[in-house]
C-alpha cells in the first residue's frame, strides 16, 4: 500500500492557526508578507494568490482589497483591474502550465458552494483531459505535482500586467 504525505494540511484539518476575520482582507492588508500568502500579483484595486487547498497545481483567485460580498460592489476601475487580472491569470496560467483548459467561475453564497462567502473572488483552475483521477474519484484526495512555493515562482514568471 502505498502512503501519501500532505503534513502542510494538519494545521487546516485540526483547526489550528485560522486567521480571525476574512482570511482575504489580512492577505490584502500584508504586502510585505506575499511570499508566505502565495500573493502572484497586485495591483491597486485588486491581487492574485494561490489558492491553499488547489484542485490542480496551479489553482489560483483573483480577488479584490475590497471586502465586496457581492457582484453589485464590482464596479469601475475594480471591475476593470479585475478583469485584466483574470486574463492576465489566464495568459500566465497558459504559458505555465500549458492546460487543455482553464475554468473560470466564481461560487456566490454559501449555498453555491463560496467557502469564504463575505469576500468575492474569482477562480481559475487550469485543467487537462482525465485529470480528475480515481484519487479524487474514490479517496477524495488531489495528488499535486508540485508545492505551492514552486507554482508561485512558475507563475510569477509568466506574469505580464495588461
Amino acid at each position: 500500500m502505498e502512503h501519501l504525505f500532505a503534513g502542510w494540511r494538519a494545521q487546516f484539518v485540526a483547526g489550528e492557526d485560522r486567521p480571525v476575520g476574512c482570511v482575504f482582507c489580512t492577505i490584502g492588508a500584508e504586502p510585505d508578507h506575499d511570499d508566505a500568502h502565495y500573493v502572484i500579483a497586485r495591483g491597486d484595486t485588486c491581487f492574485v494568490v494561490l489558492n491553499l487547498y488547489p484542485y490542480t497545481s496551479g489553482h489560483l483567485m483573483v480577488v479584490p482589497n475590497a471586502h465586496v460580498g457581492d457582484l453589485a460592489g464590482l464596479d469601475g476601475a475594480l471591475a476593470e483591474e479585475m478583469w485584466a487580472f483574470i486574463r492576465a491569470a489566464h495568459d500566465a496560467l497558459r504559458a505555465a502550465y500549458h492546460p487543455e483548459g482553464i475554468n473560470v467561475g466564481m461560487n456566490l453564497g454559501r449555498a453555491a458552494g463560496a467557502g469564504i462567502a463575505e469576500h468575492v473572488h474569482v477562480h481559475l483552475v487550469p485543467r487537462w483531459s482525465g485529470d480528475a483521477n480515481f484519487m479524487s474519484t474514490l479517496a477524495e484526495t488531489r495528488v499535486l505535482p508540485e508545492t505551492l512555493s514552486d507554482s508561485l515562482i512558475k507563475l510569477r514568471t509568466h506574469w505580464s500586467a495588461h
